[in-house]
């Protein structure tokens, strides 16, 4: 069975809590996660920000509406009760509840109409979009997802608009920000010049060029194949180097990663998609517009000794 969506999760929840006097939460989620049946790979799966599992999410925000529509209370830390709103509220229940059937509760509306304008209330949320299957920190990630994806494609736009040499310089300033080379100035550097034999730029790994990285820049539109690797490969050997990374624009063929991955030298790969993604990673290229801090209660803070 596939794990449920929060509303889907809202009855059996509220059932279960109103099968005694109060619940712990540690129980709750054991107990919605042997209701539908979880598998062992469904119980590990986690929210794209890899902080807590999926089915962990899903019913702790289930919990969080039930108990902004007055359906479920929390006398103690991490312990819910049916309220007696709530077990009124099963008699009449339809078999999935869903944030609709909350609406018909003040203290539900106004938790879903909240804004950070007290001047201009927002509108409620459409009950029958895809969206509202997706809990808050779900919605929020997939549209972070989103403006990342739409991001990479920009800057791999722009990228492919730079000359040639510029985009070797590019290639240096990237691996510099990964951490490549350390601190001294003169760690990385383009070669910047033709018959370099394969090789447009070189990194050095500690002060005195005991270890070095070889670069290959390609500003191509087209896929990169197995002999511009061996090249490489032969300029690496040329130079007695063991490493070297090979970046492209465009990609590379099924025979040049296999080609890679089984020669003597340690030759990583690294395509246009990749390229983009380390560059918003370490800020290369790109500025933060905003940023949303997302805070949760410290559970310790409000602890009392006992």
């Amino acid at each position: 069975m596939a794990i449920p969506d929060f509303q889907t999760l809202m009855r059996p929840v509220l059932e279960y809590v109103s099968g005694a006097d109060e619940r712990k939460l540690k129980a709750i989620y054991e107990a919605m996660t042997e209701h539908f049946e979880l598998s062992a790979e469904e119980q590990r799966e986690m929210i794209p920000s890899g902080r807590v599992t999926l089915m962990r999410n899903r019913t702790a925000w289930a919990v969080t509406h039930l108990k902004k529509a007055g359906l479920l209370e929390a006398p103690a830390r991490a312990t819910y009760r049916a309220t007696v709103r709530g077990r009124a509220f099963l008699d009449d229940a339809p078999a999935r509840v869903t944030l609709r059937d909350l609406m018909q509760f003040q203290e539900f509306r106004d938790f879903r109409n909240q804004s950070n304008d007290d001047k201009k209330p927002s509108q409620p949320a459409r009950e029958d979009s895809q969206e509202s299957e997706q809990t808050p920190d779900e919605a929020l990630e997939a549209a972070w997802k989103q403006i990342r994806a739409e991001l990479e494609s920009e800057l791999l736009d722009q990228v492919m608009q730079m000359s040639p040499g510029r985009f070797e310089q590019l290639v240096v300033e990237v691996l510099v920000a990964m951490g490549y080379g350390g601190q001294h100035a003169d760690a990385a550097r383009t070669i910047g010049q033709s018959g370099d034999g394969g090789i447009d730029g070189i990194i050095d790994e500690d002060p005195l060029g005991l270890e070095t990285i070889y670069l290959q820049a390609k500003r191509w539109d087209g896929v990169v194949g197995r002999p511009e690797i061996q090249k490489f490969a032969g300029a690496l050997q040329g130079r007695r180097a063991r490493k070297g990374v090979f970046i492209t624009t465009s990609s590379f063929s099924r025979e040049a990663v296999d080609y890679a991955g089984r020669i003597e030298n340690r030759i990583v790969l690294v395509d246009g998609r990749r390229l983009a993604q380390l560059m918003a990673d370490h800020d290369v290229g790109v500025s933060t517009r905003y940023s949303y801090p997302v805070k949760q209660v410290d559970s310790d803070f409000f602890a009392e000794d006992g």
